[in-house]
């Protein structure tokens, strides 16, 4: 049985959590701050770490800071459960050596799905760098997980700058870098025989973007667009490519990474396909409340031609919904700004 160290000061929630990952089967040793938390990890080291970053005597990036410098415990897996969505938070616990990132309220499935997934991530790690240690042992400069490739293209990406509406590259263009977003929102895509805008994808900070064949030269196959304004980090595609062929660590990661987009944007294609015009309406505001870290209470700034392209519907249909969600009390209209008033509401409609 897997064990679970639980770090969280809130005390009907450590409860309610660890009465969670228990019926799910896992052994779980709770700590009500970092630094017992600390203790607890080194006396009985546990398979995965869950932990809250708010805390008092030792916060959370303390808690992950004090476990990396020690060798008995700078291998656990480290999951950061948060109300904090700010990008920067985010970057701070990953450039520690946080293996995932959890924003409160989470849902059970979502936990326990990050759960198996870091844990058996981990697994598959150790045993290749058994076997890479026994054929050709470890250096210090390798990049090793998809967050130290981030940190690679922070410190040695060309940066650029996008306003919101400008183009990052266009639909068969040579695709010549691959870049990490810094900063703000893109959306990805391309228009259909009869002229009709398609966005096929949305990406915000801390994601990747430009991926093509790195065996051929293929142009970009869509427009990447700003929507807002957008900083990137950009590498050659032949600088990544040397990366990977000289660590099969980092290539499993984010083969993996890119399996789910692709997982994601299959989703999209089904809701597209399949749902009614309300639901398509109703899932694209929330999907663009989360990649805008849109606050409760918080406007999404957006426009309609946008909002209706990822939904794929016709930008008439779309503002006919917004209208009937309005007069629902769903939401509010300020001209552009679209504020949520209720999200649960939104999450079930048909």
């Amino acid at each position: 049985m897997k064990q679970i160290l639980l770090i969280e000061d809130d005390k009907a929630l450590r409860e309610n959590t660890e009465e969670l990952l228990e019926l799910a089967g896992y052994s779980v040793n709770t700590a009500p701050n970092g630094k017992i938390g600390v203790d607890a990890a080194i006396e009985d080291v546990p398979d995965i770490i869950l932990c809250d970053i708010m805390m008092p005597e030792l916060d959370g990036y303390g808690v992950l800071q004090q476990l990396s410098n020690n060798e008995k415990t700078k291998q656990i897996p480290f999951i950061f459960l948060s109300a904090k969505t700010e990008h920067k938070e985010i970057r701070k616990g990953m450039d520690l050596g946080a293996d995932d990132y959890l924003t409160k309220p989470f849902d059970e499935e979502d936990l326990i799905s990050a759960i198996e997934s870091r844990l058996a991530k981990a697994e598959l790690i150790k045993r290749m760098q058994d076997e890479s240690t026994k054929e050709h042992g470890v250096t210090d400069n390798e990049i090793r997980t998809v967050h130290e490739l981030k940190n690679f293209f922070d410190d040695n990406g060309e940066v650029s700058s996008f306003k919101a509406g400008e183009s990052i590259y266009d639909e068969g263009a040579r695709s010549n870098k691959i870049y990490l977003i810094l900063k703000g929102l893109v959306k990805c895509h391309s228009m259909d025989t009869d002229g009709k805008e398609l966005i096929t994808s949305l990406s915000k900070a801390d994601d990747f973007l430009g991926f093509t064949s790195f065996l051929n030269n293929v142009p970009y196959q869509e427009t990447a667009t700003a929507l807002e304004t957008v900083e990137l980090a950009g590498i050659s595609k032949d600088n990544l490519k040397t990366i990977l062929n000289e660590n099969k660590n980092i290539s499993m990661e984010l083969m993996e990474l890119l399996s789910e987009n692709i997982s994601m944007i299959k989703a999209q294609l089904l809701q597209m396909a399949y749902s009614s015009v309300r639901r398509k309406t109703a899932q694209t505001l929330l999907q663009f409340a989360e990649l805008m870290n849109t606050k409760p209470n918080e406007p999404i700034r957006i426009s309609r031609n946008d909002l209706a392209s990822v939904a794929g519907i016709a930008t008439e249909s779309l503002i006919r919904t917004l209208s009937g969600f309005k007069k629902e009390g769903l939401i509010v209209i300020e001209g552009r700004n679209i504020q949520i008033i209720e999200l649960k509401a939104l999450q079930y409609v048909n």
